[in-house]
């Protein structure tokens, strides 16, 4: 086992966690986190391919799941989908290919027409699309396939975004974590300077709990602002306050089938959770 496999399997059963992966993979290439459902998509496809690269573990049958990635870019395919396979064809090896489909994002994507991709449905996150979400998953793709925005795209991206601070952190009516970190990454990835926040230090829960909350005195601690606040944390260049209570969060939320579920309550394994799950740990061991 190599040593990412190690520092993290310290923590969390790590060896399940590839079994719950392995065994959900089909013919064509691609994931679904339903094992007995040969549906396979791009949301499960992506977030196998970024455990996989966050292990640091070759994945299996990667020309395959390139081939399943491609096609997956097609013009029905919500906006947000479209980013991941542009994103996890880069992570598999092949970001010329996924250049080569750069202008079907523009059909749903295109700033200088005021298209935000706002309501045209696939959200990654909760079923009905964000304001920030899309910007902050093309935006991603775009970073990790080497494409750039021109200056006039960049500046409405920007004023869009913008739209949405709420002191120094985002939200609609009120700033949530989820926003906020999509909103910070996106300015940076697109070379701006955003203001320092406080909002991932707010919603850090230490004592009984662990993990984060999507906005400041609430509870319970969920597993996609705990994703997020981490991830935030160290985007503003701050430190954790209880490294071993998010990791012990983390921990709770294991299923036995080696998934893991967003939050301490009963509930499914997918493989969004999972990787996210990975990821924190991950994140956290390093302040150990």
């Amino acid at each position: 086992m190599g040593s990412k496999l190690d520092e993290v399997g310290r923590f969390i059963s790590i060896g399940k966690v590839l079994e719950y992966i392995g065994e959900r993979r089909h013919e064509d290439g691609g994931y679904c986190f339903v094992s007995v459902l040969d549906d396979t998509n791009v949301n499960d496809t992506y977030y196998a391919v970024k455990t996989y690269d966050l292990l640091n573990i070759e994945i299996p049958g990667k020309d395959r799941t390139v081939e399943f990635l491609e096609k997956a870019i097609q013009p029905q395919t919500a906006v947000v989908a479209i980013a991941m396979a542009l994103e996890g064809l880069a992570i598999l090896g092949a970001p010329d290919l996924a250049r080569e489909h750069v202008e079907i994002v523009f059909t749903k994507y295109n700033p200088l027409e005021g298209k935000f991709a706002v309501g045209l449905g696939g959200s990654e996150e909760f079923g009905t699309a964000t304001p920030l979400e899309a910007t902050y998953w093309v935006v991603k793709a775009f970073s990790s396939i080497g494409e750039s925005f021109d200056t006039e795209e960049r500046e409405r991206i920007r004023d869009f975004i913008m739209a949405y601070r709420k002191g120094t952190a985002y939200g609609v009516r009120d700033p949530t974590t989820t926003m906020t970190y999509q909103a910070l990454y996106s300015l940076r990835a697109l070379g701006y300077r955003p203001p320092r926040t406080d909002h991932f230090k707010r919603v850090e829960l230490c004592g009984d709990w662990g993990g984060f909350t999507e906005v400041p005195y609430s509870l319970p601690p969920y597993l996609e602002p705990t994703f997020y606040g981490a991830r935030g944390l160290e985007l503003s260049g701050q430190l954790p306050d209880c490294p071993r209570r998010h990791i012990h969060f983390i921990r709770q939320l294991q299923n036995p089938n080696g998934g893991f579920r967003r939050s301490l309550e009963l509930g499914i394994s997918n493989f969004q959770n999972t990787y996210r799950a990975v990821a924190v740990v991950d994140a956290m061991i390093k302040y150990l």
